[in-house]
């Protein structure tokens, strides 16, 4: 077996955040960023792991030595040592197969993002596994992480997707979304990264899934994939966020952070961290860099 590369996108959600969950259609772009996975074979019967961030510098490097049957054994000191295993272990439960060749290999991961961004890091890691043990990559998900899985489709398509969770499992669909305006469209980070599994959490307490709710987001979606102005645009973002405030009982980002601002903002995924999406007619660099928030990335830079 001959070395081995695997790369998947990032992801952001536009529309749909928590509503993907209960079935919303959602609007989903994959990332200029992303991660790669290289294997290569070696004689022992080890995983030799090294994650090398975005500036090519070592965040995690470890052992793992392959054993029959119960494939690797967890300990208890190292988070990420844990979640690698179970990622690893459920592959394997997937695929059998999965490192069963008496060999074991040189694994590199490699980020072209800062982890701490959002964009996917456990999702493209995920995706990039699921293709190296030959199994499907939302069932690993599913029995890892859990999530609504959009960002596996991210991972796997080079185009904006609609995503929808039904009755059959999900539906992704490419859509036509290059709006003539994304020169006005920008990609602000909170300085934070927000856990997805704690935002879910906090949705599901919060609130009783209601069918006017998702039916709600799901139109503001359709009509953001075919719009054609940018105030347009900014009115189904402000629609879209004060559905999500009254629905999870927060206050939007704009109201909390950027009430002076000249323009529409709108959270990305779980609210209170990670990316916003704001809109502008001029560039609101200096904007936010005053307000302490330094990366600002225009849309053409951030999606495929």
């Amino acid at each position: 077996m001959k070395t081995k590369t695997f790369y998947s996108n990032g992801k952001l959600l536009l529309t749909g955040e928590y509503a993907v969950l209960d079935g919303a259609l959602s609007l989903a772009v994959p990332t200029t960023y992303g991660q790669s996975l290289t294997i290569e074979p070696i004689d022992e019967q080890q995983l030799i792991w090294t994650s090398f961030d975005e500036n090519n510098a070592v965040w995690f490097q470890d052992v793992f030595e392959i054993i029959q049957d119960v494939m690797l054994k967890q300990v208890q000191h190292d988070e990420t040592y844990n979640k690698l295993v179970q990622i690893l272990n459920t592959a394997k439960q997937l695929n059998p197969d999965f490192l069963g060749e008496n060999k074991g290999f040189n694994v590199s991961t490699q980020l072209t993002f800062p982890k701490n961004w959002g964009l996917g890091t456990s999702s493209t890691l995920i995706n990039n596994i699921a293709s190296w043990a030959q199994v499907d990559a939302y069932s690993l998900l599913e029995n890892t992480f859990g999530g609504s899985g959009y960002d596996i489709a991210c991972a796997q398509h080079n185009y904006p997707i609609s995503y929808q969770i039904n009755e059959y499992g999900r539906s992704v669909n490419q859509v036509r979304f290059h709006p003539s305006f994304s020169d006005h469209l920008y990609f602000v980070y909170l300085n934070k990264k927000q856990n997805s599994r704690d935002g879910i959490a906090m949705y599901r307490s919060q609130t009783k899934e209601s069918k006017m709710f998702i039916s709600e987001i799901s139109d503001i979606t359709n009509k953001m994939i075919i719009c054609e102005s940018l105030n347009e645009f900014d009115k189904l973002i402000t629609s879209h966020e004060n559905l999500i405030a009254t629905q999870i009982k927060q206050k939007p980002i704009k109201q909390l952070l950027f009430n002076d601002f000249n323009g529409a903002v709108k959270s990305l995924g779980a609210w209170g961290g990670d990316f916003i999406l704001a809109t502008s007619n001029g560039n609101p660099k200096s904007y936010f860099e005053t307000k302490g928030f330094k990366t600002v990335i225009p849309y053409r830079d951030m999606v495929l």
